[in-house]
């Protein structure tokens, strides 16, 4: 018999004894379809996460740096070294801008000492605002997009203007379809009079909310005194990033007086090795998701394995039939294998619209995250369970195959 037709007629028959035995056939899939379709939903999300932060580290372009006092993404925690670090502060960005002969602009970056931050305007609110203190050559490192008005300049920064550019969601909450040019908002209880006003950035985090509100950097630290969280933006020439960060490197130990022998007492980062440090701590979390998804399969194909020993003992008579009239050991073993690969096919396939699923739920709930089932996770995912069929239907198989035909027709 050609190996196509038997591939065909043990497929078949699979089918059928599937089709016969539909609740057990479920039960027994149940385990193999969570833990497919956990795979495959996580796959989802984390790729869909991956691909949402990527974009937002790399819109900070090619050539810049980002300086800050510890890594941007760190797996543990800091360090006593790292916690004695003293803070960044404005005069380390005069110095890159002064000494740095490759850089072409240096931008300084400051958060409030606490949150949350609340902007209001009349009855309106919105709470979680994002407030930062930022210069003037921030509009220029790829993170703004505006919409309405202008950026503020340097001379409004020096004098402390009490000026703001707001994000799209500030925008929308506090002034709906009203020009917000000229209005002044409150912003945990300080006054700024708006100027502009951005677009919302085409990559963002969990979210698609834009509650930015930036204001000069030196209003920032009039309103804020006791705020000490620094980073620094530095942007090199074109081709010339490996040796813009020797050079800030060289500045900054100076500047913050690091004695030879010690290691650097700040943290430099492109967006390249942000998004690296990022791709470290995400595959970890798969890693541990694809250890807890495995427990599902285990059961699954426990299950299976338990399911073929009971039909092995159910259809005794018919293996000796098959047997009886020429089927060889090997064509028992196939048959049965088949049987339990195709059982854990399905549930594969269930799986993977179990995954799907999960991925369109999260990205009801992220709308801005891009949920998208990739194709190696679709793929591996119904691999897999094949796979658990095979290896658990082995003994199953083993054990039918060597029934001896005499004794299977005797059984009753």
């Amino acid at each position: 018999m050609p190996a196509f037709v038997a591939f065909r007629n043990n497929t078949m028959l699979a089918l059928d004894t599937i089709r016969a035995h539909k609740l057990r056939a479920l039960l027994t899939m149940l385990g193999v379809i969570i833990g497919t379709g956990t795979i495959i939903g996580v796959g989802s999300i984390l790729t869909g996460f991956d691909g949402a932060v990527t974009n937002v580290l790399r819109s900070f372009g090619p050539n810049s740096v980002i300086v800050s006092r510890t890594p941007a993404f760190q797996t543990s925690d800091m360090t006593p070294e790292q916690r004695a670090r003293k803070q960044l502060t404005h005069e380390d960005a005069i110095a890159i801008r002064d000494e740095c002969l490759t850089c072409s602009r240096v931008s300084t970056m400051l958060w409030p000492n606490h949150f949350p931050v609340v902007a209001k305007y009349k009855g309106n609110a919105v709470y979680q605002a994002q407030l930062r203190g930022v210069e003037e050559s921030y509009a220029e490192s790829g993170q703004i997009d505006l919409h309405r008005g202008r950026f503020f300049t340097e001379a409004e920064d020096v004098h402390r203007a009490p000026v703001a550019v707001i994000g799209a969601d500030v925008e929308k909450g506090l002034f709906g379809e009203e020009n917000p040019l000229g209005k002044w908002i409150n912003v945990d209880g300080q006054q700024f009079q708006v100027i502009g006003s951005m677009y919302r950035p085409a990559a963002s985090f969990f979210d698609s909310s834009d509650n930015r509100v930036l204001v000069p950097f030196f209003s920032m630290r009039k309103a804020y005194p006791s705020a000490r969280d620094v980073a620094l933006v530095v942007t090199s020439q074109d081709g010339m990033l490996p040796r813009a960060m020797d050079e800030i490197r060289t500045v900054l130990r100076i500047q913050r007086h690091v004695p030879a022998n010690k290691p650097d007492n700040f943290d430099m980062s492109t967006a390249e090795q942000m998004v690296e440090q990022f791709r470290q701590i995400t595959s970890m979390t798969f890693l541990v998701m694809i250890v807890l998804s495995s427990i599902g399969l285990l059961v699954g194909g426990i299950g299976v394995m338990n399911i073929m020993l009971v039909s092995v003992t159910e259809r005794t008579r018919e293996i000796g039939v098959r047997k009886a009239i020429g089927a060889r050991r090997i064509d028992i073993i196939v048959q049965f294998l088949l049987e339990a690969a195709v059982l854990t096919g399905l549930g594969g396939l269930l799986g993977l619209g179990l995954g799907w699923m999960i991925a369109m739920l999260s990205k009801l709930v992220f709308s801005s995250l891009p949920t998208t089932v990739p194709a190696w996770a679709a793929v591996m995912g119904v691999l897999v369970s094949v796979g658990v069929g095979l290896f658990f239907g082995i003994w199953p198989a083993s054990k039918a195959a060597k029934l001896d035909p005499v004794q299977a027709l005797r059984y009753e």
